[in-house]
């Protein structure tokens, strides 16, 4: 640093402060600091610096060992934001999300020093664990209970099936079925109670719950059911995979999609686009999710109080070719 501050010639304390994007540098100043970092190659000591503020440039993550869609996307969507901020992400995967388990995690990136911690905590064993995290730790939590208190960040699942429900129902169905996800999560819940209110406000029979796993086999399972009913004409499925499943079972049973039944699906998987034939479904904004768990983690590091209201992203639906007016008699 003091070589970079000796070229450019200032202070290594204004070296410094370039660095850490302090606001109170003049832009002349801060771009001939730059260059003098960029001609001598200058890296920051991270570890230096960890020991003289206290903490580092590492955000610690703790998320299920899971390779399902959306807890997947959050965390690379994560990795991506954080790296553009300038930090790394030290990630521990724990094989359920019980109290010993998070507890060890968080100790663990304690040791390690990070800046804060963010938990992806879809299901509702988390919360205990979470009510036990020192308040001194910044933690926010991504698609944990809304009803809990901390800072949690999370897509509008309610909303994202009204609307996917809805849809349905506009399309002239008389109500439509549910594939759900497991009753413990968080998102799967929300989607029932979006599902179920579309069907309440239009004056729909609300069917029974088909319960799956987020896996496109108990939508399979659950499709060869619903195939079996000449009533069901249209199918909300809680997540792509098991829209898929759903539609295999419909095709076997020779219930044509759309032109029989219609299915909805959510998630927006890259491959959704090229089921056959290309699927209704809810798009999930990651990237904006990771974004303001971000921006709210980094004030809980500067010290700032978190808001009352918690962060809902809003999801998209996508229109396909999955969705038809019911056949006539």
């Amino acid at each position: 640093m003091t070589d970079v501050a000796r070229l450019a010639g200032v202070s290594h304390q204004t070296v410094s402060r370039v660095l850490n994007s302090h606001p109170n540098v003049r832009e002349q100043t801060r771009l001939r600091v730059l260059a003098a970092v960029k001609e001598l190659g200058y890296r920051p000591n991270r570890a230096a610096r960890a020991l003289v503020t206290g903490r580092s440039q590492l955000i610690g993550v703790i998320a299920q060992n899971s390779t399902l869609y959306g807890p997947s996307s959050l965390l690379a969507a994560f990795e991506i934001a954080a790296a553009r901020q300038g930090f790394a992400v030290s990630v521990h995967r724990v094989p359920e999300l019980g109290q010993s388990s998070i507890t060890a995690a968080v100790e663990r990136h304690r040791d390690e020093r990070v800046a804060g911690i963010v938990v992806i905590a879809p299901t509702a064993s988390a919360d205990a664990a979470l009510a036990g995290v020192p308040a001194e730790v910044p933690l926010v939590t991504i698609d944990g209970d809304p009803e809990r208190g901390a800072p949690v960040v999370a897509v509008d699942q309610e909303q994202g099936a009204y609307e996917a429900t809805k849809h349905l129902l506009e399309a002239g169905h008389e109500t439509v079925w549910h594939i759900s996800g497991p009753p413990d999560w968080f998102d799967a819940a929300g989607r029932i109670r979006g599902w179920r209110r579309a069907l309440q406000e239009a004056g729909a029979e609300v069917p029974p719950v088909s319960t799956g796993d987020w896996s496109a086999a108990s939508g399979y399972r659950a499709g060869q059911m619903l195939a079996r009913m000449p009533e069901v004409t249209a199918v909300f499925a809680a997540n792509d995979h098991q829209a898929l499943g759903a539609l295999r079972a419909m095709t076997e049973r020779g219930r044509s999609v759309p032109d029989q039944v219609s299915i909805v699906g959510f998630d927006d998987v890259p491959e959704s686009a090229y089921y056959s034939p290309p699927l209704t479904t809810v798009r999930q904004d990651f990237g904006a999710v990771a974004t303001t768990t971000l921006d709210l983690l980094l004030g809980l590091i500067s010290g700032a109080e978190p808001k009352g209201a918690q962060p809902v992203i809003s999801p998209e639906l996508v229109r396909r070719e999955s969705v038809r007016a019911p056949a006539g008699p």
